[in-house]
């Protein structure tokens, strides 16, 4: 359900849709450069703190050492990828907050220049790809923090081609879309944050210059951006997987950074229901081997993310600063701006092991917060309509004993043809269709594209933690589908699916691996980097193991050189079904128990 949008949003949208007056939000406008992010007395203050701080100084000897390696790199390039532009905006983007940085603390005027050449380049493109409105966001972006950072230090000269780069590229393609209410501007994902909050940043680096357009273009994002903001509720969730978790918040946070910093206000942006919580999610999100439950369009290593710096400041939330420092390998200017040394572990800050994320139907079961062994699983109800989605309802990811044994194979190209077709040809993919994730395949079928999967139980107790989900709706020729895993006494994981059919159907339980596989009657033995895993058919009797190949026939798809597809299937079509499944770790074969189950039906769980 929608939440209604506070007054002063139904104000703003009032005023800008009835094309009126709009009201004045430069009022507070700090006329002084640095304002975006990053002020003034903010040098001293990480100056000091690299001085005192062991880890601070090492992302300024790290961002140092990255600066000086773009000295004698060449610039970015006007070169289209399909439909995008976008790597090169990214680097542009990047480049220009490492070389700004690093001449505003160390003063080496080769940072300075060479940050001008970089946005000359970009500067000199015939565009910044409109048709594809990130790329235009995230280089506006760029150009911003380059004139905002450096503004005391550039000529006029640089000044007015930068300044006439952000408005002509930038402000101006902006403030047509807005004006028809062009998509991503009433979108509910990750586009409308970065296309909001790069434009919006590219406002404020010229706002007292230019206030009319400015002020337009920031009545609009403010307008636009809780779309957005609302699919936080309740709970911090995040539809689109933690790879697009990532982009979203992290354009969400600049944006709002940038509020606070130029105007003394976000106008109530970041207190919206979930955003408080968004950094928890994230931290859930990414399992004991710094891999993620990489649902949707998503690659499974945990990347690092600055943003949880500021929202480890803005929520009182300290764990998610903890939780940041431990990803510092490649870090970013904004990790030295943000930096915190505060917090500790989610244990120490009481951040439960078990959550289920109601807002998108998620759910995680760990072991341990400290223990690399540990177990950990992610599990999704949801909804194949989200953004990014894969036909996954049912998928879940499984580690244990530091090996990843059920995975997600995550994203594939782009580029391939029809990838956005979600009508059609996307579902075509293996690495996107049902086929290839761990939940049930009925009559060789992809689940049904637009259904949506409740988790209707839930509990976390120690010896039993579990959730429950719905998926009678991804099928056809079924009445009731519902499955349920559970994370028993913190060891063993349990599988169990309830299938009730209209008609006999084919049923394939299925599970991808990289590990070696060898099936003994009801035990399925998977061996991966010296370590072994039990997974054990309990019910029905007439259910066996196998394996199937997870190579695509489209040999343009990646072919997943590797990877295994553990399987359950019937010589027979089935009506009325129960699969119990458990799966049980150990670094030896002789270490593995197998558990004795008293196996109820998911009704009374």
């Amino acid at each position: 359900m929608k939440r209604l949008l506070p007054f002063f949003s139904i104000l703003l949208i009032a005023s800008v849709s009835m094309t009126q007056e709009l009201p004045n939000l430069l009022q507070t406008l700090k006329p002084e450069h640095p304002r975006l992010i990053l002020q003034k007395d903010d040098l001293a203050r990480i100056k000091k703190l690299t001085e005192s701080d062991r880890v601070a100084k090492e992302l300024l000897v790290g961002l140092k050492a990255k600066a000086d390696n773009l000295l004698n790199e060449g610039t970015v390039e006007y070169i289209i990828v399909g439909p995008r532009l976008l790597a090169q905006s990214r680097r542009c983007l990047d480049r220009i907050y490492t070389l700004s940085l690093m001449y505003l603390l160390v003063e080496d005027d080769r940072y300075l220049k060479r940050a001008v050449k970089e946005l000359k380049a970009a500067a000199d493109f015939p565009d910044w790809n409109p048709s594809h409105y990130l790329d235009t966001a995230e280089m506006t972006h760029a150009f911003a923090i380059g004139y905002d950072w450096l503004y005391s230090y550039l000529s006029g000269e640089e000044k007015a081609w930068i300044k006439k780069a952000v408005i002509e590229k930038g402000l101006n393609t902006s403030l047509k879309i807005y004006e028809e209410n062009g998509w991503w501007a009433k979108s509910e994902h990750n586009w409308n944050q970065v296309c909001n909050g790069g434009i919006g940043i590219g406002a404020l680096a010229l706002a007292d210059e230019e206030p009319e357009p400015a002020n337009t273009i920031l009545n609009y994002a403010v307008k636009s951006l809780p779309l957005a903001l609302n699919s936080y509720a309740p709970d911090g969730g995040w539809s689109e997987g933690p790879g697009y978790w990532n982009y979203a918040t992290s354009y969400t946070v600049y944006f709002l950074a940038s509020l606070n910093t130029a105007l003394g206000t976000d106008f109530g942006l970041s207190d919206y229901p979930g955003m408080d919580h968004c950094g928890t999610f994230r931290i859930h999100f990414v399992g004991p081997l710094d891999l993620t439950f990489n649902y949707a369009d998503a690659g499974a290593n945990a990347k690092s993310s600055s943003a949880m710096f500021w929202l480890a400041k803005r929520y009182n939330q300290p764990a998610y600063a903890w939780h940041q420092r431990q990803r510092l390998n490649n870090p970013s200017a904004l990790d030295l701006v943000w930096y915190s040394p505060q917090g500790s572990n989610p244990a120490d800050e009481n951040i439960p092991l078990n959550a289920y994320y109601q807002g998108i139907e998620v759910a995680f079961f760990r072991s341990d917060w400290s223990d690399p062994n540990a177990v950990f699983v992610g599990f999704k109800g949801g909804d194949n309509k989200a953004n990014h989605s894969h036909l996954d309802l049912g998928g879940f990811v499984l580690d244990a004993e530091g090996i990843r044994w059920a995975v997600d194979l995550g994203t594939d190209d782009y580029n391939l043809p029809g990838y956005w077709n979600t009508r059609d040809q996307r579902w075509t993919y293996y690495r996107l269709n049902t086929q290839s994730h761990n939940t049930l395949v009925i009559n060789g079928e992809n689940q049904i594209y637009t259904a949506e999967a409740p988790i209707v139980k839930f509990d976390d107790a120690a010896d039993m933690a579990f959730a429950v989900t719905d998926l009678s709706e991804a099928y056809k020729d079924t009445s009731k589908v519902h499955r349920g895993i559970a994370l028993l006494h913190q060891k063993h994981v349990l599988i169990q699916d309830e299938i009730n059919t209209i008609e006999p159907v084919e049923i394939e339980w299925g599970l991808m691996t990289q590990a070696v596989i060898h099936i003994d009657g009801k035990s399925a033995w998977l061996q991966q980097e010296g370590k072994m895993m039990q997974a054990v058919i309990h019910e029905p009797d007439n259910a066996k193991w196998g394996t199937e190949s997870a190579k695509p026939e489209n040999p343009n798809e990646t072919q997943n050189e590797g990877y295994t597809k553990l399987t359950i299937t019937f010589d027979e079509k089935q009506t009325n079904t129960r699969i119990v499944v458990s799966m049980t770790a150990g670094k030896t074969k002789s270490d593995i128990e197998t558990p004795k189950l008293d196996i109820k039906p998911l009704p009374i769980w």
